[in-house]
């Protein structure tokens, strides 16, 4: 069973995640902030993270950029799941490591087609 990380500062958020993707059978491990989720990707083996842009201690910018500078982690498919929808942020997003975007509110649908077209089933 593949392993994802949400990265969202709204507990209602991660729950929707995990219930949208548990449901599609992925295991979920959860993190409230960017640096949350940097702990949790070196501890936990993961095979994709989703994450918020805009979160305390810690924003999704920095948090790609540094689960990138991890050599275990170079290679791992990052989502951006946010309200952003702004073409500047999507190109830093972009540069920074970011493999797709989706913007909030989104589909359970549309999620689960996402993960399974960067991850596999």
């Amino acid at each position: 069973m593949k392993t994802i990380l949400t990265v969202d500062d709204s507990p209602s958020i991660r729950q929707m995640v995990k219930l949208t993707l548990s449901a599609a059978g992925y295991q979920i491990a959860e993190a409230a902030n960017g640096a949350e989720g940097l702990a949790k990707a070196k501890s936990t083996p993961i095979h994709m993270v989703i994450t918020d842009l805009n979160m305390p201690v810690m924003d999704g910018l920095t948090f790609i950029r540094e689960l990138r500078k991890l050599p275990t982690h170079r290679g791992i498919p990052i989502v951006f799941l946010t309200t952003e929808s702004d073409g500047d942020i999507k190109r830093q997003a972009k540069e920074a490591g970011a493999t797709a975007w989706i913007v909030k509110p989104f589909q359970q649908e549309q999620l689960v087609t996402v993960v399974r077209k960067v991850v596999g089933p």
